[in-house]
């Protein structure tokens, strides 16, 4: 028997499933219907198919408990599930977008605004605006990186959890990581981002002054 990773709260009640306390999954499943939910979300693209994923995904859990191996955290195992469920959904649809190789044919931008992000945006926003907005922000993103931003910054994972769920190399997580959060911050900037400064503003009028003078120069000196 593989030895058990520490700090695995569920192992406890999926002993309890196997040992015949059904209702213990019951417990399993509100501890985890969030996370899932947002994990078929961020792979399905769409909330019927995410919720029709969840719901599978909780009734082939319980179907296959018994092949739970110790050797990984029964949420790594229960995500796993959840991804493979939205993919069904996805293919379903036609829709082939692959979570494999997103670099093919695909360059995110390099982000174009670059002002400071107000400190305090709950006071340029409500709550349920800026979840709002960044909830739309994420579903734009393409679902390579859509997912594995939903792991790791919504749900928190641990970067060698989230890259074992989705079958990564570490590298190859935090660099879908890096270039998902390029993505989702050129898409809120516009909502989030302080105005430029005086200060700045008069800077940048002074070097449209001096290219101006400087091309001017260059047209006399042509004559």
């Amino acid at each position: 028997m593989h030895e058990l990773r520490p700090k695995d709260e569920d192992v406890q009640l999926v002993d309890r499933v196997l040992a015949g306390e059904t209702q213990a999954f019951e417990t399993l499943v509100r501890r985890h219907e969030r996370r899932v939910f947002r994990t078929t979300l961020a792979v399905a693209g769409n909330s019927e198919d995410a919720e029709e994923a969840m719901q599978d995904t909780f009734v082939k859990a319980y179907q296959h408990l018994g092949e739970f191996r110790r050797d990984s955290r029964f949420s790594t195992w229960l995500t796993r599930i959840a991804i493979n469920e939205g993919l069904q959904r996805r293919r379903r649809h036609r829709d082939q977008a692959s979570l494999d190789n997103p670099e093919n044919g695909f360059d995110p931008p390099a982000p174009r605004r670059l002002e400071e992000w107000s400190s305090d945006p709950e006071k340029r926003y409500a709550a349920q605006e800026r979840k709002r907005l960044v909830e739309g922000a994420i579903r734009s993103l393409p679902a390579a990186y859509r997912v594995v931003v939903v792991l790791r910054d919504i749900e928190e994972l641990p970067a060698e959890e989230a890259a074992e769920v989705l079958g990564l190399s570490l590298p190859a997580l935090k660099s879908r990581l890096l270039r998902g959060r390029l993505m989702l911050r050129e898409r809120l900037a516009p909502h989030f981002e302080l105005p430029p400064s005086f200060e700045r503003r008069l800077r940048r009028a002074g070097k449209m002054m001096r290219h101006m003078i400087e091309m001017g120069l260059e047209r006399i000196g042509g004559r």
